[in-house]
């Protein structure tokens, strides 16, 4: 096999990354190292995946071999794909990610159409994010929802820098950034839907995810360093405030008990008209709630 520091040896072409970098990732132990290479070698020459194999001929420049280079070497201490190229792709928007923000998961796009779907119908709708970090679901719900007015909420001074620089590449309007801190004050004004993918993984597990997260991604986006449900009590106590009657609440959750036990923190605060929906997983991620 092929060393890192061989790669200045030669001249190498796309399809000669490819399989060097499968082969690497693989000695390496990662799960999935041909996908690994790809993802960096798209990014690193502003290719779709098909493109590598169409232009698999095509060589590596010496400036891009050794930007590839460092990039392996970062990803080989399990720092996550998105840190290292800095963007990933959420509901059809380029988001910038750094370790301030959470990366956004594919599963949580179904959040959004959760949320688009209860605000269909409702002309002009006033809408609350709790916990922004990128700003990618506001952003992807202002891009389907242009007559929306949205406030996005986040206790991170440089979670919110990342959402705002976001809104603004992705040309969105009508997004409001506040910091916050929503466990001890919630916004003044009335909403049609409170959406968020609050922090729940709770503090005593934190340690049994994967190393990507746990040693990379922003602790106070992951978790409430309580049981992983103070967010989900906090909306149930202010959400008879802050949404309207007829208005939503739609949540993320998490796997195994924790989705019965947010619903029961919302059954036992009153709200009965209460819908547990499923991802692309056939997972139940998706709390929604009408006031």
């Amino acid at each position: 096999m092929v060393k890192p520091a061989e790669v200045k040896n030669k001249i190498w072409r796309v399809i000669d990354i490819l399989k060097w970098g499968e082969e690497y990732f693989q000695s390496k132990g990662f799960e999935s190292p041909k996908q690994e290479i790809e993802w960096l070698l798209c990014d690193l020459l502003n290719y779709k995946r098909i493109d590598l194999y169409v232009q698999f001929e095509q060589p590596i420049s010496r400036s891009d071999l050794d930007k590839l280079k460092a990039w392996i070497k970062r990803r080989t201490n399990r720092e996550p794909l998105q840190y290292i190229t800095g963007t990933t792709e959420f509901y059809g928007h380029k988001i910038k990610v750094n370790p301030h923000v959470l990366i956004p998961r594919p599963e949580t796009e179904r959040l959004v159409d959760v949320a688009l779907h209860c605000i269909g119908n409702i002309s002009s709708p006033n809408i609350l994010e709790v916990g922004t970090g990128s700003g990618c679901i506001p952003i992807a719900i202002a891009g389907e929802k242009t007559d929306a007015t949205i406030t996005a909420i986040d206790v991170s001074a440089d979670a919110l820098t990342v959402a705002k620089d976001n809104a603004a590449s992705n040309q969105v309007e009508h997004i409001q950034f506040v910091e916050m801190d929503f466990l001890n004050s919630v916004p003044h004004d009335t909403y049609d839907l409170l959406v968020s993918n609050p922090p729940y993984i709770p503090e005593a597990e934190l340690d049994d995810t994967m190393i990507e997260v746990r040693d990379h991604e922003p602790r106070i986006a992951l978790t409430d360093q309580q049981d992983g449900l103070s967010f989900y009590h906090r909306i149930a106590a202010k959400a008879i405030n802050l949404v309207k009657p007829g208005g939503w609440i739609v949540l993320e959750v998490g796997l195994g008990s924790h989705q019965e036990k947010v619903k029961h923190i919302f059954q036992n605060m009153g709200f009965n008209q209460l819908e547990m929906i499923q991802d692309f997983n056939s997972d139940e991620r998706v709390l929604k709630i009408q006031i």
